[in-house]
């Protein structure tokens, strides 16, 4: 109860106090921060996927702002060889203000790490930029089959049919490559499962029919039951280490992501970095209330 307290509350304390949480989940303010928390992943033997935090901007002098730090970002992170691939939000580039300048700001991102061979991702966000993000991502795929991938959220009743429904882009040859993970927008019922065990179906069915499809899957989870469930399908089908990767989040469980790392699996963390970092942080523990303890102890630790 003191925790979900906390956790509401967050968003209105002092942001100095905000950032005691926040260095746990966010890997700093600058780019210089995000290439040091990467290379210190890289050593333990973790890949990396890169984030500039923000989303929703309210103009496209944002976005274009948006595009040029994630190009900084791109070079950046291949002059200093890190190891890692790059997530985007399309809310970052106009996706609710102009759907087509927002494709062109982010062919041009796509375009750019596919000149070092790299790859991004793009993040689903809520139900209305979902058809849109789908649809960029379509088009991206045509042009750059090796660099680009989607996430899908298993709590959303659609998914099942959208991973159906891609199938026509998607071969042995050239597998699609989406990250699998939960869900974390605020949904109605009517589009979305809330339960948190009817989730968890759901999750297991998505991955094992992408695993039977042979369709490469970033299994984004910090549930054991989930972790537990992707050991067995990986195990049944029999799926080749270069078919999957597990994912979580910079701060989040690493004793649970370095016991996977021990097991000889691949682990990817995605590392958000930048001035944004109050809006994600909160979020962050929204979703985790009991996190909320940890900021009582920095507090008591730093008096």
């Amino acid at each position: 109860m003191i925790n979900k307290l906390i956790a509401g509350t967050l968003p209105y304390m002092p942001q100095s106090l905000v950032w005691i949480f926040s260095k746990r989940y966010v890997a700093g303010k600058t780019i210089e921060d995000a290439m040091k928390a990467s290379k210190e992943l890289n050593q333990k033997g973790i890949l990396t996927t890169l984030d500039v935090l923000g989303e929703n901007i309210k103009n496209l002098d944002e976005a274009e702002l948006n595009k040029n730090e994630y190009l900084r970002v791109i070079e950046t992170a291949e002059q200093n060889k890190i190891k890692g691939n790059y997530s985007i939000k399309p809310t970052m580039f106009g996706l609710m203000i102009d759907k087509e300048a927002c494709y062109l700001y982010m062919r041009e991102i796509v375009k750019k790490a596919a000149e070092y061979h790299n790859f991004i991702r793009v993040d689903m966000e809520d139900s209305p930029c979902t058809d849109m993000e789908i649809e960029i991502f379509r088009k991206l795929k045509k042009d750059f089959p090796e660099n680009i991938g989607l996430v899908l959220q298993a709590y959303m009743r659609r998914t099942k049919n959208d991973i159906e429904n891609l199938l026509d882009i998607h071969s042995e040859e050239i597998p699609i490559n989406y990250r699998l993970c939960k869900g974390i927008y605020v949904e109605p019922k009517s589009i979305a499962f809330k339960d948190h065990d009817e989730i968890n179906k759901h999750y297991l069915e998505d991955l094992e029919f992408m695993l039977q499809h042979k369709i490469y899957v970033g299994i984004a989870t910090h549930d054991k039951f989930l972790i537990n469930g992707a050991y067995k399908l990986l195990e049944k089908y029999n799926v080749p280490k270069n078919l999957y990767e597990f994912q979580m989040l910079y701060g989040v469980t690493p004793e649970l992501r370095q016991s996977i790392v021990d097991k000889g699996h691949t682990m990817r963390v995605y590392v958000p970095y930048g001035t944004k970092w109050f809006a994600y942080s909160t979020r962050r523990l929204k979703e985790n209330p009991q996190m909320a303890g940890m900021i009582i102890k920095a507090l008591f630790k730093r008096g």
